[in-house]
């Protein structure tokens, strides 16, 4: 069940109309979700099986696939923990603090240096 915490959230929904959903509150929290969903697909697919008697489930994504299918890099570590006074770096050098306001409010950020649409610009670190 998501709680307060949750970030990311994924449902996978079976032939048999089986619902697996996996809440995370971090990238690194995902992932280690993911490749735990990925060793054990096999064994949801038998318990499906044999609650069902079927076995034409298709296999259950993989790490890889999920993040091809959202265009994204799987996530090797978390992003660093910083504050207002600690400038972050990048590939791209040091990132530059930023802030704003959405249409959800205030925000502040550590922003890559790389140039607007670079193809590999480094993701935001927002700070709470």
């Amino acid at each position: 069940m998501a709680t307060e915490g949750t970030k990311f959230q994924i449902n996978y929904k079976l032939s048999d109309g089986t619902l697996i959903n996996l809440y995370a509150a971090s990238a690194t929290e995902l992932e280690a979700g993911l490749a735990d969903l990925a060793m054990n697909a096999a064994n949801i697919r038998a318990t499906g099986s044999e609650l069902v008697g079927k076995t034409n489930y298709t296999p259950a994504p993989t790490v890889a696939s999920v993040a091809e299918s959202f265009n994204a890099t799987p996530v090797a570590a978390p992003a660093p923990v910083v504050t207002e006074g600690q400038a972050p770096t990048c590939k791209h050098g040091n990132m530059t603090f930023r802030t704003g306001t959405s249409a959800r409010g205030p925000w502040k950020a550590w922003m890559c240096s790389a140039p607007k649409g670079a193809a590999d610009k480094c993701d935001p670190i927002f700070l709470r």
